[in-house]
Formats: structure tokens, sequence, C-alpha cells
């Protein structure tokens, strides 16, 4: 496959497109977290009951991961783009429509199927578009997108909360998301290409490296760190810090401002850096941080809860870089795809549960802290992961 990068104004316009896509994507994933509060009482669910939500979108959105794949064998990566953005809108409405707990857990399982969709074909068009030595910067500016969801998320969410119950909420959410999709089948470059559908060859060469299953452990915790426990924060801060709802939403929102200076210089780091030092700097902090963010008292906490997102941001550039260099340009979408899966799967879907019934017993702080020295002893396989050194990793 030869695939020519677009012109510089064409990147800065796909660029542009594909982050503002992936943040619906992301908000439409994240929209349930400041809903918890609310969603509890309306239906009257435990912690544990609330955040099995996430685990229904991860298995959702595990199975979009493995079955991008096979989709973006038979449409191209900009076609299956707009089809998830689309897919997302759609089962949004069905999510707001719903009446009982497992018609919305089913929606949840179908939304997240079309969200798993996304990002493969999005790193790849980022990739096949836009010129090796400037991924970090490019993937950089596309991870502004979760960046800014985690920083909008609680605040639009709290905002229409005023006006809507928490299923206008989510109608609205899915409305814009199918609007989005639309838009980039009509107006969107680049990816205009298949990759390769998943077989027992590809998928062996690649689970036979152990680079692969390092960056599973790795993404693991990083989403882990970066999305389910901020699944669960507006809960934590409201069940057992005792702060209001709308108070805890506003804190969680205004945490991720820091991020947002932070994430533009992040593929600018790992580019200049390497992508291995880049992690392990970037895990060391999250680790410690995580750990303070369950000990401190309640003055402390809130400062802390300022500084533990800051630098999870760069991880993500230097891991997606790593993950397209172990593999050949047509399995890069692959590569990602069974990382995410894997790794989607256990930081979005079961450190959230796992949250829940910690803080059903009392014992939130417990979990952060157990999470937070996880996070800190994964420093030691980036020691053993080998990629060529052609990739310049």
């Amino acid at each position: 496959m030869t695939v020519v990068p677009l012109a510089r104004k064409a990147q800065l316009f796909l660029l542009g497109f594909l982050t503002t896509i992936f943040f619906f994507n992301f908000l439409a994933r994240l929209a349930l977290a400041p809903l918890l509060p609310v969603i509890e009482k309306d239906l009257g669910l435990g912690h544990a009951g609330a955040g099995s939500f996430f685990t229904m979108i991860a298995l959702g959105y595990a199975i979009g991961l493995f079955a991008s794949g096979y989709l973006t064998s038979k449409l191209t990566f900009r076609q299956t783009i707009a089809l998830s953005a689309v897919a997302i809108g759609c089962g949004f409405f069905l999510i707001a429509a719903s009446r009982s707990l497992w018609a919305i857990r089913i929606g949840l399982f179908l939304a997240g199927i079309p969200a798993g969709i996304y990002l493969p074909s999005g790193i790849t068009t980022i990739t096949s578009s836009i010129s090796p030595a400037h991924w970090g910067k490019a993937i950089a500016i596309h991870e502004l997108a979760p960046s800014l969801a985690y920083m909008a998320t609680p605040l639009i969410v709290e905002g229409l909360l005023i006006f809507f119950p928490w299923q206008g909420v989510l109608a609205l959410i899915g409305g814009v998301s199918l609007f989005m999709g639309l838009s980039f089948l009509r107006f969107g470059r680049g990816g205009d290409f298949r990759g390769e559908a998943p077989t027992p060859g590809n998928i062996r060469l690649l689970i036979v490296k152990p680079a692969f299953w390092i960056m599973v452990v790795l993404f693991s915790l990083a989403i882990a760190f970066s999305m389910g426990l901020y699944s669960m924060m507006t809960l934590y801060l409201v069940a057992e810090r005792g702060i209001d709802r709308g108070l805890a939403n506003t804190l969680v929102g205004l945490s991720r401002l820091p991020v947002l200076i932070i994430a533009p210089l992040s593929g600018w780091v790992s580019d200049r850096f390497g992508p291995k030092p880049t992690m392990r700097v970037a895990l060391l902090f999250s680790g410690i941080t995580t750990i303070l963010l369950g000990v401190l008292p309640d003055r402390w906490m809130i400062a802390m809860l300022f500084l533990q997102p800051i630098l999870m941001v760069c991880f993500f550039p230097a891991g997606f870089t790593v993950l397209s260099r172990i593999v050949p340009a047509g399995s890069r979408n692959l590569s990602v795809s069974l990382t995410l899966l894997i790794s989607s799967l256990i930081g979005g879907g079961l450190i959230p549960i796992a949250l829940g019934l910690f803080g059903d017993e009392g014992a939130f702080n417990l979990a952060f802290v157990i999470i937070g020295i996880v996070i800190l002893l994964s420093v030691f396989l980036i020691s053993g992961l080998k990629v060529r050194e052609s990739s310049g990793i």
C-alpha cells in the first residue's frame, strides 16, 4: 500500500475534523459519569450497579475494536469513521428512549460498538496522511479531543441538566454525533483506502511480539487511570467526600483544564525525547498522584485532583507512535484495535465495577491507592519494550 501524505492545508483540515469527531466520540462515552448521581437516584441503583454501565460500554467498545478490522477491509477508513459517528448518535437516541434498566444497558452496549470502530481508522487515517516525522505532533493534536472531553463533559452535562432530564442530555449528544458523521462523509479528506482484515496469520504475527503485550498492559493502566477513575470520580467526590454534585462536576471538569496546556506539547515531547522515556515519566507521575488522591485529606485532595491528570496525556501520543511502528502500515489498524480491545475491557470496563464495589464498602480511597501502586510498578515493563532500531524508539 502506497499512500501519499496530504498537502499541509488539507492535513490541518483533516486533523481538525477528526479531532472534533473524536471529541464527540469521547463525550458520548463519558457523559454518564457526571450523570451517575442523578441516574442512581432515578433508578435506585448502588455504586456497583452504576459502574456496570461503563462495563456495557466497554464490552461494546471492545467488539467494535475487533470488528473494525473486518469493516475496514470492506469500507474505506473515511467511510468507517463516518459510520461510527452516525451509529453512536442512533445508539444514544435508543438509550434516551429506554424505559427500563436493561434497555439502557443494551443501548449502552450497542452505542459502544460504533465508538470502538472509530479509533483504529482515525489513527490510520492520520498516519497515512502525515509524514512519520510529525506523527507525534499530529497524534497529540488528535489527543486534544479526550483532554477537552474530560474537561468539558461535566460542565456541559451540568449545564444541560438545568434545561433537560438526563434522557434529553443523551439525545442531544447523539444528535450532534450523527450530524458530525454525515458531515465527514460529505466533506472529509484522507483515509480513502481499505485495511487488512484480521486473519489467524496476521493476528499471530502481532501477538507473538513481546512489545504488543507490554503495550496492552501499559494501555490498560493508562485507560484505567484516565477513563476508569474519571468515570467514577464525581460519584467518589459526592458519596465518599461529601461534596455537592454540582460542585463535584465543576471540580472534575476544571481539573482537566491544565491538561489542555500540556496536551499540545505532548507530541513534541514524544518526538524529541522518544516514546519510552515519555511513557515512563507519565506513568511515574500518574501513579504517585493517584495514591495521594486516595490518602490526602479533603483540602489537599482537591489540589491533587488538579495535578493528577496532567502528565498522563503525554502517554497516548507516545503509545500510539509505538503501536504504529511495530507493524507494517497496512496492519496499524489491527495493532491499535487489538491493543485497545483488551485494554479498554480492563481499564474502561472492569475498573469502574471494581471501584464501585470498593465504594459500596466505603473503601473508594483504598481502590485509588491500589491502582496507583500498580501504575508505578508498570514502569519496569518499559525497560523490556524492544522495538526495531530503525523505528527510532
